[in-house]
């Protein structure tokens, strides 16, 4: 049995399918195929000339009514900050008293990102809860294989979401205190697809209600569909005017372009943030205003539309298409193009995809070596992080030394410090982020801790 990518019988074995099939376009052909992405596309000739879609949120309110379903809302103790969407909708984003569902991808690839974001919360004296008790969305499986189904995901979102409902209970706090923040861009795309269905099949609802009851996971005997499903860069960018009256360092010398995540605005685009004074309301404003905020200098880049190749189904099945994506048509463009000093994002598989393919480019000769960064991870560097205790620069394949460099950061003196650092922590001494008798919510290990003002 062959278990590569052809035989010599010329048999190919993708995992897309017998569907799948070469195009076999000459150069010129495939030219014309792919011109229309490097034409000016804005959220007006993509999305807006279209008939008006539905909100679903319009049902969702409907559905409580009829009592069939509990919604989670967002209240004053949330401290939320209205946005608007592409069709001019306002979003509810809350900013304080926020619930983290971490990405796995984030955690074993990229632990500055989450580290970036708690740091900046800190510092803002933003209330959080980042606790175990919670699992993979399971997106990347069903997306990348096709092995899972809509009820699994559907289940694993509702579950994860009346978690982060319960989750104050441990503290004597009552239900709805914590707000779901979510930090991966494929579990917010797959999250709002998953309400939608939910919020529009009576068939679905029944059969994952029977799945979440067996769990104990349903409130008065009913779903609980959360208000808004809310990104992280949402959350950012909300807070970007805040965010940038504790930067530290000048960064309007930096020339950053933007990957924007297929998952974050592409997938259920209705729901996306958009703004008049980012781009003139023509891009997703998430990570644009954040980076704008701080003064760098935003360049534009003819192959921005595009997918960072990640594809879920590519990176299993043709990784050298990925890898071949990211390089050329990403990180060659912004390079050659638009001479970045770094490519900014806000999605785990993104900044994974074009980060860490860099190096089998330099392996076939086409050595781009660009910075590629999370914008809270900019963010937080812009505010005086350090770049490897909080930000940990050293977990990216792309070299950050020419950024920092420019950046007026000391990395060598940085990196001596964190050396020094890690010594203390091998014998024993080390300080975190968040007090870790909180990260246990339930089951053994917790921890009850006193609350200010409790009796």
């Amino acid at each position: 049995m062959n278990t590569g990518n052809g035989d010599n019988t010329g048999e190919r074995f993708t995992g897309h399918g017998s569907e799948w099939r070469d195009s076999d376009l000459n150069p010129d052909d495939a030219r014309t195929a792919t011109a229309w992405v490097e034409q000016v596309i804005n959220k007006r000739s993509m999305l807006t000339n279209k008939d008006r879609v539905e909100d679903v949120r319009d049902v969702m309110w409907d559905l409580e009514k009829d009592g069939e379903i509990v919604v989670h809302r967002i209240g004053d103790q949330h401290k939320p900050k209205m946005a608007k969407t592409i069709y001019g909708w306002d979003k509810k984003i809350p900013t304080n008293q926020l619930w983290h569902h971490k990405s796995c991808g984030q955690c074993g690839n990229i632990p500055g990102y989450p580290a970036s974001l708690l740091w900046l919360m800190n510092e803002m004296d933003v209330s959080y809860l980042d606790e175990t008790d919670q699992t993979s969305c399971t997106a990347w499986n069903y997306h990348g294989s096709g092995i899972g189904n809509l009820e699994s995901l559907a289940a694993v979102f509702l579950r994860n979401f009346h978690q982060a409902y319960v989750s104050a209970r441990a503290q004597g706090l009552p239900d709805g205190h914590y707000y779901p923040l979510v930090h991966c861009g494929t579990s917010f795309g797959n999250y709002k697809e998953v309400r939608g269905y939910l919020l529009q099949s009576a068939t679905l609802r029944e059969k994952v209600t029977k799945i979440l009851g067996k769990l104990g996971r349903l409130v008065d005997g009913k779903l609980l569909i959360p208000e808004e499903v809310v990104h992280y860069s949402e959350w950012v960018h909300m807070m970007r005017g805040e965010i940038a009256e504790r930067q530290t360092i000048d960064v309007s010398n930096i020339r950053a372009t933007i990957h924007p995540a297929c998952h974050v605005y592409k997938m259920v685009p209705e729901d996306v943030i958009y703004d008049d004074d980012v781009m003139d309301g023509n891009r997703v404003a998430v990570s644009t205003g954040v980076m704008q905020s701080l003064g760098t200098q935003v360049i534009d880049y003819s192959t921005w539309y595009d997918c960072c190749g990640f594809g879920f189904r590519h990176i299993i099945s043709e990784r050298e298409f990925t890898r071949s994506f990211a390089i050329d048509r990403k990180i060659k463009v912004a390079v050659e193009e638009a001479q970045a000093d770094v490519m900014i994002g806000h999605d785990t598989g993104c900044i994974t995809t074009l980060d860490k393919n860099q190096w089998i480019g330099k392996a076939a000769g086409k050595d781009y070596s660009l910075p590629v960064l999370a914008d809270v991870q900019f963010a937080a560097l812009a505010c005086g992080a350090h770049p490897y205790r909080i930000v940990q620069s050293h977990w990216h394949a792309s070299a950050t030394e020419d950024l920092m460099d420019k950046m007026g950061i000391d990395w060598q003196a940085k990196k001596a410090e964190f050396e020094a650092y890690l010594k203390e922590v091998e014998a024993g001494k080390f300080d975190s982020l968040y007090d870790p008798r909180l990260a246990i919510t339930s089951g053994p290990g917790f921890k009850a801790l006193p609350r200010p003002g409790a009796e």
